[in-house]
């Protein structure tokens, strides 16, 4: 099964849009998980998130920087939240990777192979041959950067340039145009941040079938209704709404898994009543 039917596949088991982004931050770990060793905390906080959330989203994103600070035993972590993940909810790797060929197909190989995600972010900025290595695995989901949720999005993607098709556009457009050319496999997906909707709402348009990962609804401030009204497709899907921060970090006791869980079903029916009116 490749990334795109295993998403939809996932999000209407769960009757949801919402992606669960796992992104540990070491200071915000309950006080009784601090105690542990860091590589143990980690894991055991994001295993209990994960169970805990698991009905109630159609993916997992883990954020490898949270896991690579730990240094070698990052990685070990890493691969055990991967695996903690049920097998029927794909996985995002948050890697954003973008490196000339040989070194992309390096980073595609430790991604997909070695750790078994069914998807990463890459940035596109190298061109084509940065992304092709990842490309060429057609099951999995390849996830580029395109209209970003941060301020200094702004910095860059706005600038006019000249399309493919002649005419000046933002950047973040022309890089829309480029992704829909690479996604001769069906695997393609694009980052459009919810704080930025109505660039939402015209990239939707001009990528009616790519799945459109959308953080920045949570801690980041983006509006979720009108996120979710521009960015899922004309059947009301494939869209994946990412929150990490306001459901990790939900409740910072022992109960932790339990505020997360109470958040994220808010989350997932916050956004079911804004898709089915829309």
């Amino acid at each position: 099964m490749g990334f795109v039917e295993k998403l939809l596949t996932a999000a209407r088991h769960n009757d949801s849009l919402l992606c669960v982004g796992l992104d540990p931050e070491l200071s915000r770990l309950p006080a009784h998980l601090q105690a542990l060793p860091l590589d143990r905390a980690v894991t055991q906080f994001c295993r209990e998130i994960i169970e805990a959330t698991a009905p109630y989203v159609c993916a997992f994103k883990p954020n490898l920087a949270f896991f690579e600070q730990l240094g070698v035993d990052g990685m070990r972590v890493f691969q055990q939240v991967v695996k903690a993940v049920p097998s029927e909810i794909p996985v995002i790797a948050d890697a954003k990777r973008g490196d000339i060929g040989n070194t992309a197909k390096a980073y595609a190989v430790s991604i997909f192979d070695e750790f078994g995600c069914d998807a990463v972010t890459v940035n596109p900025y190298l061109g084509y041959d940065s992304v092709a290595p990842f490309l060429a695995y057609r099951e999995k989901g390849v996830i580029l950067l395109c209209r970003t949720s941060n301020p200094g999005a702004r910095d860059f993607q706005d600038l006019p340039v000249q399309g493919p098709d002649g005419q000046v556009r933002p950047l973040y457009e022309v890089v829309a145009q480029r992704i829909q050319a690479w996604n001769e496999a069906g695997n393609c997906g694009m980052v459009v941040g919810a704080t930025y909707p109505e660039e939402l709402c015209r990239l939707r348009t001009l990528c009616p079938d790519l799945p459109i990962l959308i953080p920045g609804i949570g801690a980041q401030g983006g509006d979720l209704e009108a996120a979710v009204r521009a960015g899922v497709d004309a059947r009301g899907e494939k869209a994946i709404i990412s929150a990490s921060r306001s459901v990790l970090f939900a409740g910072s006791g022992p109960d932790f898994a339990h505020a997360a869980t109470r958040e994220a079903q808010r989350l997932r029916d916050a956004i079911n009543k804004a898709r089915r009116h829309q």
